[in-house]
């Protein structure tokens, strides 16, 4: 059986590398796994033969279908709306933060440009949804 991964979707290949430096720093051996628009999310999360994500960390400014597309396509459908989503933006907009709770995100989070900051936020980000949060199991066949 396959690992459940974090499923990041993020753009950007710097944004990515850092993710991958930072927990390499942290020594964490969570499994990665990247798409790089809404269009490949919104795919791989159809692919029911693929492992369910233990956790998606979902950038806003994609090209196509945006990070709050996915967003709202994970919530409507019965099958992933259990998903523990946490936004990853540097939009520090009060317009999407809201627009994001009202569409369910679990946790909004602003990228700090500091990566000893981006660090510590993805080491209590990870350390509370993988370590101390009870989550849902992933859905049974069918």
């Amino acid at each position: 059986m396959q690992p459940h991964p974090v499923l990041i979707v993020e753009d950007s290949d710097e944004d990515f590398e850092t993710v991958r430096w930072a927990l390499r720093r942290l020594e964490r051996t969570d499994t990665l796994e990247r798409c790089r628009d809404g269009d490949e999310a919104t795919a791989r999360l159809q692919d029911r033969a693929r492992p369910w994500p233990r956790l998606v960390l979902l950038d806003l400014n994609l090209p196509g279908t945006d990070g709050r597309d996915v967003l709202a396509f994970i919530r409507r459908d019965p099958y992933l709306r259990p998903l523990p989503v946490v936004v990853l933006s540097t939009s520090a907009s009060e317009e999407d933060v809201n627009a994001c709770y009202d569409l369910g995100v679990n946790a909004y989070l602003i990228k700090p440009v500091n990566f000893e900051q981006f660090t510590e936020q993805l080491r209590v980000t990870l350390d509370f949804w993988l370590g101390l949060a009870r989550l849902p199991e992933p859905p049974g066949p069918g």
